[in-house]
């Protein structure tokens, strides 16, 4: 049980003690926060005096004073400093120094499962993230899906929960009948992606050229005989060209998931799905689920706030909307799930709404275990992509552009300069809250100093030079002679299983990147003020340090950032 939680159980105690002592009538506001107060206010506050005064028809005050009597009265195991009552009715706890000491010997002994708990163990949740298509670049918008999936995954296993990572990818549709076409009509391509002289990037690229070709060149018409083609696989030259170009598509994926270090447990396809969610949505138009609608069948989203949609097309091919429908149930019938959170962009949010309340219908139970998580889009100053026009920016160009300007500042060798620049990148996603796009700043995100992912892998690179230098000097991380008083180091390290929590049920991974740049800061401060290794008290400074380091490394490991031993 984290220190927030224990507070509120002791406040809540203390209400009940003083209820039955008839002190306190009736209280319905049991339902109450423990919030971080501002600097000098004590290490936590709660205002749940003010929220409950007017239930006890008593001043606030005079109840936050009665709950500090009552809590300081039963402290026997010396768990607070002290308690004061502020301002209107405010509650502020001051931990005692133990508290902090004891959190330190707690971190040093858990070490990587430090902040981990298990408020979900027993739980089964696929995440579902990334979904790039075969046919297509792998481009920023991948990146900020990964990054968001991979960290949300990792909070979900900080918090016990038995995840599963599913990418869905799109490997029919109008996206590769252009492709597909740009490899007919331009013979360079189409001899380029069979070359077997050609590397995997070389080939990805005449991909991405193929598929603006087609975007530019196909007639409508062109594209919507072809795909017909390509889906009921009736053309031997083009199933060949299909099947080559989806290989070379998954191939390079793996070598950029490797490199974010996702590592997905299954895969699903469009191919697979589309004929199974074609046969659900047909079986529910007697039902009047669907409706057929000009030679498409439809769900009907205006009877229920939302608008229409087509589930089957005119030409009796399966839509994006049936194959997601058929997707569920086929994930749940080969994993099983207890939650299933689906990540995306926010320009497929009102689709969503559509999909999940034509769900509600067919598979209730799995509609009500569905989340959907929408995310804006990742920009750099110079606007927005698009790939139809080839005008995309592709990950591993986006990647090497941020290495490139982080040479610039300091000379390091390739493997580390590609950590680097994706802890950059990923912390850029991470550091506000998932929804809105976000314009890349190679300056700040790049920075040593500040607010940047690059300052987490410096702090931790610091913390574990200055662990080295002590165990080269022999002085071990010792409790023995603690004569320091408490330092904001150690009040913020008692915060992080907090965080992981909050993290958790906001579903926002930014309350880890805010904490790790706190921890840092206050970690870096109290470096430039003591010595640590040979100075007055190095035993006690040097567990602190350990501490520091491996909440840095717990912290880091759920924002998807590989910590750096040296840099």
């Amino acid at each position: 049980m984290n220190i927030k939680e224990k507070i509120k159980l002791k406040v809540k105690k203390a209400v009940l003690d003083l209820q039955k002592e008839g002190v306190f009538g009736s209280c319905e506001a049991l339902k109450f926060e423990v919030e971080y107060p501002k600097e000098n206010f004590g290490d936590y506050s709660t205002n749940f005096a003010m929220r409950s005064a007017k239930f006890l028809k008593k001043n606030p005050r005079e109840v936050a004073e009665k709950i500090k009597e009552n809590i300081l009265k039963n402290d026997k195991d010396g768990f607070f400093k002290k308690v004061e009552v502020a301002g209107a009715g405010f509650l502020n706890f001051y931990l005692s120094d133990k508290i902090f000491f004891e959190n330190i010997k707690n971190i040093l002994k858990e070490k990587e499962a430090y902040g981990k708990n298990e408020i979900l163990k027993g739980k089964r949740v696929l995440m579902e993230y990334t979904d790039p298509n075969p046919f297509k670049v792998f481009h920023i918008g991948h990146l900020m899906s990964n990054s968001i999936g991979e960290a949300l995954s990792r909070v979900f296993e900080f918090c016990g929960a038995d995840v599963k990572r599913v990418c869905y990818q799109g490997d029919v549709g109008m996206h590769v009948a252009r492709a597909i076409f740009g490899l007919l009509n331009n013979e360079k391509y189409l001899e380029e992606v069979f070359d077997d002289k050609k590397s995997l990037d070389e080939k990805v690229a005449c991909l991405g050229a193929a598929y603006a070709f087609g975007s530019l060149e196909a007639e409508e018409a062109e594209l919507k005989e072809l795909n017909k083609k390509i889906y009921e696989k009736s053309d031997e030259k083009i199933n060949k060209i299909y099947q080559v170009g989806r290989k070379v598509s998954l191939d390079y994926f793996e070598s950029i998931y490797k490199k974010l270090d996702t590592k997905f447990d299954e895969y699903f396809f469009e191919s697979e799905t589309g004929e199974f969610g074609k046969k659900v949505v047909l079986e529910n138009l007697k039902n009047g689920v669907f409706k057929k609608s000009k030679g498409a069948v439809v769900f009907e989203g205006e009877k229920y706030g939302l608008h229409t949609r087509v589930f089957v097309n005119s030409e009796g091919l399966p839509t994006y909307e049936a194959k997601e429908l058929g997707l569920a149930k086929i994930k749940y019938d080969k994993l099983g799930y207890d939650k299933s959170v689906i990540i995306t962009g926010n320009e497929v949010n009102e689709y969503f709404k559509v999909l999940l309340k034509a769900m509600t219908f067919i598979f209730p139970d799995l509609a009500e275990k569905t989340e959907h998580i929408s995310h804006g889009m990742l920009r750099l100053p110079s606007g927005k992509m698009s790939s139809r026009t080839g005008d995309v920016i592709p990950a591993e160009g986006f990647i090497k552009q941020v290495s490139n300007t982080i040479k610039e500042k300091r000379n390091l060798d390739k493997d580390i300069l590609e950590k680097i620049s994706i802890a950059a990148i990923k912390y850029s996603i991470l550091k506000q809250k998932i929804g809105k796009d976000i314009v890349f700043d190679f300056g700040s995100s790049v920075s040593f100093e500040g607010d940047s992912g690059v300052y987490l892998l410096y702090s931790y690179v610091r913390a574990k030079s200055i662990l080295r230098k002590a165990e080269s000097e022999k002085i071990k991380a010792s409790f023995e002679k603690i004569s320091d008083d408490i330092s904001e180091l150690e009040k913020v390290l008692v915060k992080f299983p907090e965080l992981v929590e909050l993290a958790l049920w906001e579903r926002s991974p930014h309350y880890i990147t805010t904490y790790l740049i706190e921890l840092s800061q206050k970690f870096n401060s109290y470096y430039a003020k003591n010595k640590i290794v040979g100075g007055e008290n190095s035993s006690y400074r040097v567990a602190l340090v350990e501490a520091v380091a491996a909440t840095l490394k717990n912290g880091l490991y759920i924002l998807g950032i590989k910590s750096l031993e040296k840099m």
